[in-house]
């Protein structure tokens, strides 16, 4: 089993990033004061001057200049940001040349923002390798971060406690624990909120009930499940919304996952011994993770599992917490979103010990030598990926014990030909703002750039899907991609429903048991 991540090589040769970004020099107007807010709003980052990233080439900073640069960085931000930013800038070494880090922290008076523009309008945060402007709820977010307050910790106003409905909630908290719950430890739990003369549920308690409060104020607090035939989005064979208080939600969901992967047996001198494709003590961990975990103050994402041929997706709304990197997972390191939601699945049992979600995920997948794990952030979301191996040829390679699967071509084979695989309609849902195909490369994780076009861009260019913003210049280093009209429709042929009825049930098949 291999676990990917950019750990091992220098932070020169590394894509541009949710915490990292290239200049060559020093660029006019306030990109650089947008980088550092968008930096400082988030996990923090490095702003490395002397690289040119597209084509990445390592150009250096003359000597005479460094210093003069130094000056003119620090001058920006001290007269650009508010609050004010105080970086740590140095010099490094690379390839015989000098470049200048300016390296950012992630700020403890949030949100910071352009001072001209002020706080509603120059607020910006990190997307990818993008800097975009702060919405208004991202807005509140940044205010809670500088609080220290946990979204799921709350009072929904609008709701009465008397019509949040818990019975069922503390039924099962009493059955796994043992202990009733009074006002008193629903107070202490975080789940009741009294201010002055009146009682509200916090949002974790509406997370946790069974009203229709939950589905009102939660509309995409749900998991949609769906398993595609092979290695593309183009056909589903299976579809499920689980639509549940939030601490019944993963087991509805291993239930989807074992109807939709194969279970194979080996028999050994004396026992018969089943074995599904995928380790399930594992895609459990990433399901309650994904949870737990999830940002739910963003609105219009939900939780996605996508079961394909070759691969099980997990895709949870909003990125790492900002004082946690990609390079801590697994090390026990815990830095916990939902607070309240994640005291009650401890205390559930969900959760054994912070920190070990990862780690238990890569233990369960030590007898799985056939499968990779992949953690990685997408745009503003957390993914976690079981791939199945390839050969040099490109055909899946099976398990020792694998049974009851066809083999299919490779993730990275798919959608050249018929219909747009997997990736590429990753790739188009990502254009609908025009990216640089150095931001498609991180997006699908790739890194070979002929490869890249020729499997993925010019396919989808070919059908009318996807477009260059300046096509009288193909190679131009300016050049960005964007979905076209013909793609936005072929997205939405493709897409998984979001929505549900209030008389929808909790688990809704859509598909061919």
């Amino acid at each position: 089993m291999n676990t990917h991540q950019n750990v091992a090589r220098p932070f020169w040769k590394q894509p541009e990033s949710r915490r990292l970004e290239f200049k060559e020099i020093f660029p006019g107007g306030d990109q650089i004061a947008k980088t550092a807010i968008a930096f400082a709003n988030g996990a923090g980052g490095k702003i490395v001057f002397g690289v040119r990233d597209n084509p990445r080439d390592i150009v250096g900073i003359p000597d005479r200049e460094i210093f003069l640069l130094e000056e003119r960085i620090s001058d920006h931000l001290f007269t650009q940001c508010a609050p004010n930013i105080i970086p740590e800038i140095f010099i490094q070494s690379a390839e015989g040349k000098s470049l200048l880090v300016v390296r950012i922290f992630p700020g403890s008076h949030k949100p910071y923002y352009l001072r001209k523009k002020g706080r509603h309008q120059g607020t910006f945060i990190r997307v990818g390798s993008t800097n975009r402007p702060a919405s208004q709820e991202t807005l509140e977010s940044l205010e809670r971060q500088r609080r220290n307050i946990s979204f799921d910790s709350v009072p929904a106003y609008d709701v009465r406690w008397q019509d949040t409905d818990l019975k069922e909630f503390l039924s099962d908290y009493t059955e796994a624990t043992g202990r009733v719950l009074r006002d008193t430890h629903l107070k202490n739990l975080g789940l009741m909120v009294r201010e002055q003369d009146q009682v509200f549920p916090s949002n974790a308690a509406v997370l946790l009930s069974d009203s229709l409060h939950r589905s009102r104020l939660f509309p995409f607090a749900k998991i949609e499940c769906a398993r595609f035939k092979g290695v593309t989005m183009d056909v589903f064979t299976d579809q499920a919304t689980v639509s549940l208080p939030v601490h019944k939600a993963p087991e509805a969901c291993m239930m989807f996952v074992k109807k939709n992967i194969a279970l194979g047996a080996t028999i050994g001198e004396i026992y018969r011994k089943n074995r599904w494709e995928y380790p399930l003590k594992a895609i459990r961990e990433a399901v309650i993770n994904a949870v737990v975990h999830r940002d739910y103050a963003l609105m219009g994402s939900d939780i996605k599992i996508a079961v394909y041929d070759d691969m099980l997706e997990i895709t949870s709304p909003g990125p790492l917490p900002d004082t946690l990197s990609p390079e801590d997972l697994g090390t026990g390191r815990s830095v916990i979103r939902n607070r309240t939601l994640a005291l009650i699945f401890k205390d559930l049992g969900l959760i054994e010990a912070w920190g070990s979600g990862m780690l238990k995920i890569r233990q369960a997948l030590s007898e799985y030598p056939e499968t990779d794990v992949v953690f990685r952030e997408t745009g503003h979301a957390f993914q976690v990926q079981f791939r199945k191996q390839e050969d040099n040829g490109g055909r899946l390679v099976p398990g020792k014990h694998q049974a009851g699967t066809r083999l299919a071509p490779g993730r990275h084979q798919a959608g050249t030909r018929l219909a747009p695989g997997s990736e590429q309609l990753r790739i188009l849902e990502s254009c609908k703002i025009q990216l640089a195909i150095s931001e498609l490369l991180k997006i699908a994780g790739r890194s070979d750039r002929t490869k890249f076009r020729k499997t993925v861009l010019n396919p989808l260019m070919n059908n009318g899907l996807l477009a260059m913003t300046d096509p009288d210049k193909p190679s131009s280093p300016k050049q960005k991609y964007k979905t076209t009209p013909a793609g936005i429709e072929k997205l939405e042929r493709n897409s998984v429903p979001t929505g549900t009825t209030e008389n929808s049930p909790a688990i809704q098949d859509l598909g061919p048991s």
